[in-house]
């Protein structure tokens, strides 16, 4: 795995005349596509003030300016034509005409009054006062021919009208219209110099906007080639990365924050690849002892040749490990496994040298070893230097600790190796037999897995055999040790099986204890003793019934309601119910056990210690338990009256439940020898074979019915055989 790396032929620094940061190339790029868009709208406002002051000057000045000289012109023209209606007026209607006639000359005096100092044009100035001057002239000759009106010589008045007004008047109006002539010139060329001022900014917004998208068009190669090349370059590195090609070339550009990516992708790649090689090594290495772990050793076989697999597998375990690690501490443990797996690997590689031969630690003190063997002798080779290598005990903090090994070997033939998988199970079931079988080495064979399907099938039966009656209650009566008479019965669990017949107790109830099913069964069995204790109740209403309570039921905070809503619903009396409890089964929560049998006591429901002094270990928790009965084992029964020492410890056990207000029960009393001694050490009640076999169906009520007619003087006389 290689970081990312510069090629050879690629400039490392490479020269441009743009900025190396990209920040700044967008900086002076958009700058100056902002400064073109400032720059054209403020032409664009310029110009719209233009404008608007164009519009209006021409409003408020030119206009009225040539408003007013046309209304000069129009003025002396009519001056000229209300002195003809004076001539011809007569004297009587003169005055009305005089009026007009003053009035129009008073307007065209002042329309020349208000333009003098307006029009803005020296030649327009100078038509001005040569207007001014006709209009004196104009005025003679009006005052000359008014003469002539008044003193009624028409002949003499139209004369100087013909002579000096119309000449004077024609110059007037003539002067009038070149004012009129000029200012509509001068509102024409301003306008036409308007036009092309505007047609001139037109034209450097145009060009502007044109210079704008060339510069945005340039602007946007330039980053696809500076930033978006580069980028997909980084793109294509990262996908090869991803892939697992950490030997891409790295990118450069001309783009410093490229760069960067660039070197930030390169340490990230190298850090990858150190985190790879890392995970890699804890994926498929024991941290503990550095060897093969179970997932590299699937890997391993999985990927060799047909030719070079392994065709044996061979299981090594700690046996005492557990043990190890409660009493001297995991430390110790540990250091135990990594010697373990010190000698062992020395072992391996010293007798089987071979490139498929792999030792691999598959969890806590259990190690694998896959080999080619041709022979079951090199392999029992192997298990003896093993075993030599181990033979010696560690010291380890003062103390001795043997390196105990358990082996299971599975092999197959040369042409055609099993699968690892197959071996490694088939290895497992191996390793478990020797445990068993408490041997050293054990070889698979096809009988070890059929029993362990049949136990399988069998669990798989039992849940089905609860929901389907398979199981059935056998009741083994209690007899009064002091009386003879029957004092109850201890329920017995059965299964007939409907294909393998009957299953026995020992083969199944360890297996359910295991697996929890042992709960459904318990259920059952206190289920069945309502509906019998129920049918007791009338008949035979000084008979209890005892049903046996497994270390599961112990640990379960439920199942004291559960026999509470059992004893409601039958209408049972709770001392009629003994639940009898394994002694083993209190000890693995003492605190937890006993607080539920104190609350199943407060029921009113009888306890009982099933095969007391098996277990040492509660009697120190005796007077803590709140038990009305112990029931000896049979081990202490058995040929009681042949053992002294027995003898002396079972009476020791009777005085002592006697001492604590206890029944005191003998279990497994088959003779009567065992039973006189029993009675003459004070024990209560017996229990077993002398008595009566477990009974079902016809003997059952056989039994029962003997109860009601007779009350025997002994408890041989209520002891039929089953059927």
């Amino acid at each position: 795995m290689t970081p990312l790396s510069r090629p050879a032929d690629q400039p490392a620094t490479p020269i441009a005349r743009w900025p190396r940061r990209l920040s700044m190339r967008l900086a002076l790029g958009f700058g100056s596509l902002v400064g073109l868009m400032l720059l054209t709208l403020s032409l664009v406002s310029w110009q719209l003030h233009h404008i608007t002051d164009l519009t209006e000057r021409f409003a408020t000045q030119d206009m009225q300016r040539l408003l007013r000289v046309q209304v000069l012109a129009l003025t002396t023209e009519g001056a000229g034509t209300a002195l003809l209606r004076l001539m011809n007026a007569p004297r009587a209607d003169r005055v009305p005409v005089y009026a007009d006639v003053d009035e129009r000359n008073r307007r065209i005096d002042g329309i020349v009054t208000s333009l003098q100092g307006l029009l803005g044009d020296a030649q327009q100035e100078q038509t001005l006062v040569q207007l001014e001057q006709a209009r004196a002239v104009y005025h003679q000759a009006f005052l000359a021919t008014v003469d002539q009106i008044e003193a009624d010589d028409a002949s003499a008045a139209m004369q100087a009208y013909t002579n000096q007004v119309q000449p004077a008047l024609a110059h007037l109006l003539q002067l009038s219209n070149q004012l009129v002539n000029r200012e509509r010139e001068r509102m024409e060329n301003q306008v036409a110099s308007s036009h092309q001022r505007l047609l001139q900014i037109t034209l450097w917004l145009a060009l502007l906007s044109l210079l704008a998208v060339i510069m945005a068009a340039a602007l946007a190669w330039r980053t696809t080639q500076s930033v978006v090349s580069p980028m997909r370059q980084l793109e294509t590195t990262a996908r090869r990365i991803a892939a697992g090609d950490y030997a891409a070339p790295l990118v450069t550009a001309s783009i410093e924050e490229v760069d960067r990516v660039s070197q930030a992708m390169s340490s990230m790649t190298q850090a990858i690849a150190q985190r790879e090689q890392e995970i890699e090594r804890l994926a498929f290495r024991d941290p503990l002892t550095d060897l093969p772990n179970r997932t590299y050793l699937l890997k391993h076989c999985a990927q060799c040749q047909s030719t070079q697999a392994g065709n044996t597998l061979m299981l090594l375990d700690l046996a005492r490990l557990k043990t190890v690690n409660e009493t001297l501490g995991f430390a110790i443990g540990d250091s135990l496994i990594k010697t373990l797996a010190e000698q062992a690997a020395q072992v391996v590689k010293t007798a089987a040298p071979a490139a498929s031969t792999l030792l691999a630690h598959l969890s806590g003190g259990l190690f694998a070893v896959v080999l080619r063997a041709e022979t079951r002798d090199s392999v029992q080779a192997l298990h003896q230097q093993l075993l030599h290598a181990t033979a010696q005990p560690l010291p380890y903090q003062g103390h001795s600790v043997d390196l105990s090994l358990a082996f299971g070997v599975a092999d197959s033939p040369l042409n055609a190796p099993l699968d690892v998988i197959t071996l490694l199970r088939n290895a497992e079931v191996a390793l478990n037999a020797a445990k068993q079988a408490a041997q050293t080495l054990v070889w698979y064979n096809p009988a070890q897995e059929a029993a362990r399907l049949s136990h399988l099938g069998l669990l798989s039966d039992l849940r089905v055999a609860v929901s389907t009656s398979q199981l059935q209650m056998w009741l083994q009566p209690k007899f009064s040790l002091h009386t003879g008479q029957a004092v109850g019965a201890e329920a017995l669990v059965r299964w007939q099986h409907p294909t393998r017949g009957f299953v026995s107790p020992a083969e199944f109830v360890p297996f359910a204890e295991q697996t929890g099913a042992i709960t459904q069964v318990t259920d059952w069995m206190l289920s069945q003793a309502m509906h019998t204790l129920a049918a007791w109740q009338h008949q035979h209403p000084e008979l209890s019934l005892s049903v046996n309570v497994s270390t599961r039921d112990l640990q379960d905070p439920t199942f004291c309601q559960r026999v509470l809503h059992l004893l409601q619903q039958h209408g049972i009396a709770p001392h009629h119910l003994r639940l009898e409890i394994v002694e083993s089964g209190l000890m693995q929560d003492t605190h937890a056990s006993i607080a539920l049998l104190h609350r199943l006591r407060s029921l009113g429901v009888q306890l009982s210690i099933d095969d007391f002094g098996t277990g040492y270990s509660s009697l120190a928790y005796l007077q803590q338990l709140p038990v009305t009965e112990l029931k000896i084992d049979r081990s202490f029964v058995t040929h009681i009256e042949d053992l002294p020492g027995t003898q002396r410890l079972v009476k020791t056990m009777i005085e002592m439940g006697h001492g604590m207000d206890l029944l005191v029960t003998a279990e497994g009393i088959e003779t009567e020898a065992e039973r006189a001694v029993l009675q003459r050490l004070g024990c209560d009640v017996m229990q077993g074979y002398l008595g009566s076999r477990p009974l079902h169906g016809v003997a059952l009520q056989a039994w029962l019915d003997g109860l009601s007619t007779s009350a025997p003087a002994g408890p041989d006389a209520h002891a039929p055989q089953p059927t």
